[in-house]
């Protein structure tokens, strides 16, 4: 089988560093390097790079009065978080964050501290204000699954630290509002991007806002704000294929985590514990929400293919018939566009593809050697083996409602996230010698009994069309 897929979500998270972080949440997925977002945004930026000699001025774009008021007025509240090697100044990340009370609680994203959350032993952070204060910051709670992170400011201020105030859940936004994001882009200075409020994303496992303006690397955990100057989201991924989409973590979760750590101990420890925990809960959830939306049905003339429900996927469908009178295919990728960010890595997520094979005109040798080389083809390996242990796979021959099949059952545990799993299914139908389907299942961080649950789920779907 062919394994890349043809349409894939592209979203980045906004931290910058050699190892860069998105349910987002949707999850965002790991980058390498600083990327600008592109778009049309208007943004007003504190500390912009000076153009080269002999070079024009470029034409700044109108910059509203809004923009200009909100930014003034949330100039004193934000902050740079940075990632430093612990006893020397080298940062090894950066993003931004937001104070949000007077004792000096900060909050940001997970992927934004992530490496002294998971490697405190090797890592420090700090936090750098607009007008260029420096101090230590520690990591109460986390929330990995919306990308969040709660911190607290390791020095004692001379008066209560300033805050943003959250917007009331109960005033709703509605589409079309224009907001306001806050935070340090590309490491330059502070900035705002102005664009537009666009609801929730569909097919979103965990509610995100889709935010219509540009974000660039190092403004994740920064905040947006409404034009009253009140905090409705947490900066947090963009899309790379398309410009100014970008996405917000929804204020509530940061409001939720505030309420809840706000008197919690400093973290200290690597923290996969908390992290493995989250995910149990999260793997939880998705096992018990994929096998209640069901199947969709007439998905093959012969068979019955495993195809979910939109719900919290999306699928994409392609033909390629042959050129030369050989093959012809046709195939279906099924994808979640939410990855749980972990560290090094994302997690979390289910995806699904068949293709449908047609080889009348290749006679029933060619068509069986060209079937089972494309059945042979598939990898099990996703991380390095730093990461997870070598897969552990079992194949039989198994009859579904009288459908032969030829089927492949792969697991391999995480090393860091106890009790953790990816699971792949391998199916290929047996019945006819010149066509036929094979299927492919792939679920991320589960425990193993829902890896048993999810893999009888997945290969109970196939049988006869009705």
């Amino acid at each position: 089988m062919n394994s890349h897929l043809r349409r894939a979500t592209l979203l980045v998270a906004l931290s910058l560093g050699p190892t860069l972080g998105a349910s987002g949440q949707t999850t965002p997925t790991a980058a390498s390097g600083p990327a600008a977002a592109q778009g049309a945004a208007r943004t007003v930026t504190e500390a912009p790079v000076a153009p080269e000699a002999g070079a024009s001025a470029p034409v700044a774009a109108p910059i509203s009065l809004s923009a200009r008021k909100v930014y003034e007025q949330a100039r004193s509240q934000l902050v740079q978080i940075r990632t430093v090697l612990k006893g020397r100044a080298s940062q090894t990340s950066v993003g931004s964050g937001f104070f949000v009370s007077a004792q000096g609680h900060i909050i940001t994203n997970f992927h934004v501290v992530s490496e002294a959350a998971l490697k405190p032993e090797r890592h420090d952070l700090v936090y750098v204000t607009a007008d260029g204060r420096e101090a230590p910051v520690q990591i109460l709670q986390l929330d990995v699954l919306h990308d969040l992170a709660l911190l607290k400011a390791g020095d004692v201020a001379p008066k209560p630290f300033d805050a943003l105030p959250f917007r009331a859940e109960a005033r709703v936004l509605a589409q079309g509002e224009r907001i306001y994001s806050l935070g340090n882009p590309l490491d330059v200075g502070f900035a705002v991007t102005e664009g537009t409020y666009n609801g929730l994303v569909r097919r979103s496992f965990y509610p995100q806002i889709f935010f219509g303006g540009a974000l660039s690397g190092g403004m994740s955990g920064g905040p947006a704000l409404d034009e009253a100057g009140q905090v409705i989201g947490v900066n947090v991924a963009r899309r790379v294929d398309g410009e100014q989409v970008s996405f917000l973590v929804p204020a509530s979760f940061a409001m939720a985590l505030l309420a809840t750590g706000r008197n919690a101990a400093p973290i200290s420890a690597p923290a996969y514990g908390i992290v493995t925990d989250q995910l149990m809960q999260h793997q939880a959830a998705l096992t018990t929400r994929f096998v209640a939306q069901g199947w969709k049905p007439a998905t093959h003339p012969r068979y019955k293919v495993p195809v979910p429900i939109d719900t919290f996927m999306r699928c994409w469908g392609s033909s390629e018939p042959s050129r030369t009178g050989g093959l012809d295919l046709e195939r279906s990728d099924c994808v979640m566009d939410t990855r749980i960010f972990v560290g090094d890595y994302t997690t979390g997520a289910i995806s699904l593809r068949h293709e449908s094979y047609e080889g009348g005109k290749l006679g029933a040798m060619r068509f069986a050697a060209r079937y089972a080389a494309s059945f042979r083809n598939e990898a099990f390996t996703r991380l390095r083996a730093e990461y997870q242990t070598k897969p552990q796979c079992h194949e039989d021959y198994v009859e579904q409602g009288g459908l032969p099949l030829r089927a492949v059952v792969c697991l391999r545990a995480y090393k860091k996230l106890s009790q953790l799993y990816d699971l792949s299914v391998l199916v290929a139908t047996l019945d006819q010698s010149t066509a036929g389907v094979q299927g492919r299942f792939d679920a991320q961080g589960l425990s193993f009994p829902n890896a048993q649950k999810l893999a009888a789920h997945y290969l109970g779907a196939y049988g006869w069309a009705r």
